[in-house]
């Protein structure tokens, strides 16, 4: 069975659309990924035009619904929960905080931790970013039907999935290696 690929340059076989990234030779065995670059990259551009008409940059809209949905939470329950790193996090946490919409408080449960909760003034924003959020679905998913809306959503879940069960299963074989290496050194005295 031959199997297409895209031009350089060109969209998807079948689409004709022209990509916008020229895809170079050394992509050619990795269309997918490619596109999914190019893709997060325009996805990514247009959240930012949006979100900056109300004062957020890309991400710190997702740290802000995370939390108007679950209240109060130490930093690292947000680096968890949106699987950042710690630095990231404290960039984001005090710009929110510059911006009046987060504010710390001690935790009254653990006095090394503080809390970042909404304020009054990000819960004036929920709508907006609501609104932000469904205008960024309809450019992404124009010319879409119900059906082929639910088929990108499922593919892009299955690619999701994909990475997740690599990293952990890179994260394993690392871990073996690690234990491997250790058990090694200790023998060779």
């Amino acid at each position: 069975m031959t199997q297409s690929t895209p031009e350089a340059g060109k969209g998807p076989a079948g689409i004709g659309g022209e990509a916008t990234v020229p895809v170079p030779a050394a992509a050619g065995g990795g269309p997918v990924s490619h596109a999914i670059f190019r893709l997060a990259r325009l996805h990514r551009m247009f959240a930012g035009q949006l979100l900056r008409r109300i004062g957020l940059h890309p991400g710190q809209e997702l740290v802000m619904m995370h939390l108007w949905e679950l209240g109060p939470q130490r930093q690292t329950d947000l680096v968890r929960l949106m699987d950042s790193d710690a630095a990231t996090m404290t960039r984001t946490v005090r710009r929110l905080e510059q911006a009046g919409f987060v504010r710390r408080r001690p935790s009254p449960t653990d006095k090394r931790a503080s809390l970042i909760e909404p304020t009054a003034a990000s819960h004036a924003l929920r709508h907006q970013v609501e609104q932000v959020w469904t205008h960024l679905e309809a450019l992404s998913t124009a010319g879409l039907s119900d059906e082929g809306r639910t088929a990108a959503l499922h593919t892009l879940e299955r690619l999701e999935q994909n990475l997740v069960r690599a990293a952990a299963e890179g994260a394993d074989a690392d871990e073996a290696a690690d234990a491997a290496g250790a058990a090694g050194a200790g023998g060779e005295e």
